[in-house]
């Protein structure tokens, strides 16, 4: 249990940096105006504290030491808005390449509670990732086109962006 522990400790240094990283590209995306894009990495952030809480809440059920990490200050600009969708996609494959390593050693161990617990981590990260990759090809197809990536800052305002990601139906109007 102790190897167990010792990752999902380190993993809390990954969830927190995440939060805080999207917190600086909230940041940076409400200075350049991007107010749709700054709400979305605001909720990101916020979620990603979430995501340590559920794994602080597991080790503390278990009866396990927890220990907060120290952050680094994260990168506070970017090339474009690609590059910085470029990096959450890169952030987030990190994060499922550490949330798997911490479910094989569960499963190694015949830790039942902890793959039961990171059941929930593997499907969460499917869907960030695919998230990041969504936008990603979106930008890419505005190219450098001010008013399209205007209309996708618009959609990610008005909760629509990610719609057909999520699995969502828009809804029809009448």
């Amino acid at each position: 249990m102790q190897e167990l522990v010792k990752e999902i400790n380190k993993h809390l240094s990954c969830e927190f940096q995440a939060g805080h990283t999207y917190l600086a590209m909230s940041i940076w995306l409400r200075e350049k105006d991007l107010a749709g894009f700054s709400s979305y990495m605001q909720t990101k952030s916020q979620e990603e504290r979430g995501h340590a809480d559920r794994l602080i809440t597991y080790l503390v059920d278990c009866d396990e030491k927890v220990e907060l990490p120290g952050l680094e200050a994260p990168q506070r600009s970017w090339e474009s808005t690609q590059s910085l969708f470029d990096h959450v996609y890169e952030m987030e494959q990190s994060v499922t390449t550490s949330i798997n390593r911490i479910y094989s050693i569960a499963e190694q161990k015949g830790e039942r509670s902890a793959t039961a617990m990171l059941d929930w981590f593997v499907a969460e990260q499917l869907q960030e990732e695919a998230e990041a990759r969504f936008v990603r090809k979106r930008l890419r197809l505005a190219a450098g086109n001010s008013a399209a990536l205007l209309l996708l800052d618009q959609q990610f305002l008005d909760g629509t962006a990610l719609l057909a990601v999520k699995g969502q139906p828009k809804e029809k109007s009448i």
